[in-house]
């Protein structure tokens, strides 16, 4: 990022569209650093101080929490056994292996619980609401790490597919019921500037009053163009092709239609109720 750069040339980036919005704003370093959030994958060989890890911790912490419940907690992997364990589920991510920091965010909703039994109190909300609420608290404590991270000069990578293998990935971090792996997160002092990725239009994702996407489909074809402008996805990156053909015009709605034709993940329902959630 430039100094000084306008907020809205960073959102312009963003989109892929110009915008007067923010065309006079300059000196927001938090407004930037967010509308400039690249996903890192690749790290120098350097440690994160445990110090500095901690900062960001007790930042990632300090997100909004449901009704003050608090139901998200992390596990740091500093054994090179376990991230060695977890690098091997997934070989197609090998940066796993080597990342400097290595951590699985949690939906917790144990604590509450335990806190009930402790103020001999029932716990009356024992149905999805109670799933959905650690879920979100989890995911805002991620984002909140993310956004610290990226402030001291740190890249992130949030992983998504441990849900992949969310049984193993429990049994080794020895997660007790109601508490579940809502993402990994690698993290480090990036080698490279990273991607920054283009983002669906506000005329998709932003709703006045009520919900409508009467213009979807335009605004997907609009939309494929100028990602496709910037980066093209290469043929040999097309997914099942065996299934689907190679398409002559590759964009980021087919690469995504495609992705999702397929089951994955289908056995989270299982683990939770496994781990005790009533998910009625």
């Amino acid at each position: 990022m430039k100094k000084n750069e306008r907020i809205a040339d960073l959102i312009k980036n963003r989109f892929g569209l110009a915008t007067s919005a923010g065309e006079d704003m300059q000196g927001f370093d938090e407004l930037a650093n967010i509308l400039n959030h690249r996903t890192h994958r690749r790290y120098l060989d350097k440690p994160v101080p445990d110090e500095l890890l901690e900062v960001l911790l007790g930042a990632a912490f300090s997100a909004p929490a449901k009704s003050d419940l608090q139901q998200a907690s992390v596990v740091v992997i500093r054994d090179k056994d376990k991230q060695e364990a977890i690098a091997n589920m997934i070989p197609a991510m090998p940066w796993l292996r080597t990342c400097p920091v290595l951590m699985v965010f949690l939906g917790d909703s144990r604590r509450i619980r335990r806190i009930c039994e402790m103020r001999n109190k029932p716990f009356a909300n024992d149905h999805l609401d109670a799933f959905l609420n650690a879920a979100v608290d989890a995911g805002l404590v991620l984002m909140n790490f993310i956004r610290a991270a990226e402030a001291v000069g740190l890249g992130c990578c949030p992983i998504s597919v441990i849900r992949n293998h969310i049984d193993e990935v429990a049994e080794l971090l020895e997660l007790p019921d109601f508490v579940f792996p809502v993402a990994g997160m690698t993290a480090g002092y990036p080698s490279d500037d990273g991607y920054l990725s283009l983002r669906l239009p506000a005329a998709v994702n932003v709703h006045i009053n009520s919900y409508n996407d009467s213009q979807l489909e335009p605004e997907i074809e609009s939309y494929d163009k100028r990602r496709d402008a910037i980066f093209s996805i290469p043929q040999e990156k097309q997914r099942k092709v065996e299934e689907f053909g190679v398409a002559n015009f590759y964009g980021w709605s087919e690469d995504k239609a495609r992705q999702v034709s397929s089951k994955e993940r289908d056995q989270l329902a299982a683990y939770l109720i496994k781990k005790g959630f009533n998910l009625g």
